[in-house]
């Protein structure tokens, strides 16, 4: 099968979907967004927002991430580590890589890159001021 490039919110929200569905089930992280996410529709479509105002430029995010991971990060006291972002980054390059390929999936991996370090130092710096 071709793979062919994201370029539309359902493209987006099957990325999501399925990059979902494989946290729930690793070990390590699954337990974490178990715990963290009560209603599994509305943060897929959340997120989907999230990755289409990244990706595509063309839907308004609304929502704190770093806040987000902060509030997830003292829920689980304070143990979200580089290890966990590790994980989460393999499996979402592996779902890009199984789903699309293309420029805009690799503004996907890029982007991940940056948000990890950005969401790692925010959890850090909240953990100095706790």
């Amino acid at each position: 099968m071709e793979k062919v490039d994201i370029d539309s919110r359902e493209d987006i929200h099957s990325l999501v979907y399925t990059f979902y569905e494989k946290i729930k089930i690793e070990p390590t992280l699954g337990p974490i967004f178990i715990r963290a996410i009560q209603d599994w529709p509305t943060h897929i479509d959340h997120l989907t927002d999230f990755w289409q105002s990244q990706l595509l430029f063309n839907k308004r995010f609304r929502g704190n991430p770093a806040e987000a991971h902060v509030k997830v990060d003292t829920a689980e006291n304070h143990t979200i580590s580089p290890e966990h972002f590790g994980l989460w980054m393999n499996l979402w390059f592996a779902t890009i890589d199984d789903l699309f390929e293309g420029e805009i999936a690799e503004r996907a991996k890029r982007n991940a890159r940056k948000m990890n370090t950005h969401l790692f130092l925010k959890i850090w710096e909240a953990r100095q001021k706790a």
